[in-house]
């Protein structure tokens, strides 16, 4: 079963440093097999994140095809990904685009993630761009099968492994 990576939007009063509390609006990203389930298990991690009231604005359907977490990263980075191939049957040049969800701390942070995660690639491509993305967090799905860490780096990893699998 392939993974479908949801993109969430919620509105909640926030409370910053300085003590003021704030209507904030944030994105998060997380993995369910249908909208219901999103929003159940984005109401549940909310949940845990805030006692204010929060709303849901919008759920939909992020087009990422693979979700890579580095350690001391704090920033989420949309990565634009052009896989090269010849049609046999032309000889043309085809570009096929892929969007990656990188962690990094800065553009050149994330071109080298990006790098890293794209070495084993078989084919050319390129990289024609990286935008910092909106999102705050994401949240992987969990099936009580952690590793002996069970940090969610890993397990993004792990199913972001699995999604290129079943691609």
């Amino acid at each position: 079963m392939s993974i479908i990576w949801y993109e969430c939007k919620v509105k909640y009063m926030k409370r910053h440093e300085t003590g003021e509390q704030k209507l904030t609006s944030e994105t998060y990203l997380l993995d369910a097999v249908s909208y219901t389930e999103a929003e159940a298990r984005l109401t549940q991690e909310m949940k845990s994140l805030t006692e204010e009231d929060f709303k849901i604005m919008n759920i939909k359907v992020a087009n990422f095809a693979e979700v890579h977490p580095f350690e001391n990263s704090d920033r989420w980075f949309k990565v634009k990904v052009a896989l090269v191939a010849i049609d046999e049957e032309s000889g043309k040049e085809r570009k096929t685009n892929q969007y990656l969800l990188v962690q990094a701390n800065d553009v050149k942070e994330a071109f080298e993630n990006s790098m890293q995660v794209l070495q084993n690639t078989m084919g050319d491509y390129s990289i024609p761009a990286i935008s910092e993305s909106p999102i705050i967090d994401v949240f992987p799905y969990f099936d009580g099968e952690e590793n002996e860490s069970g940090t969610t780096e890993e397990a993004v990893e792990e199913n972001a492994e699995n999604t290129m699998a079943a691609s």
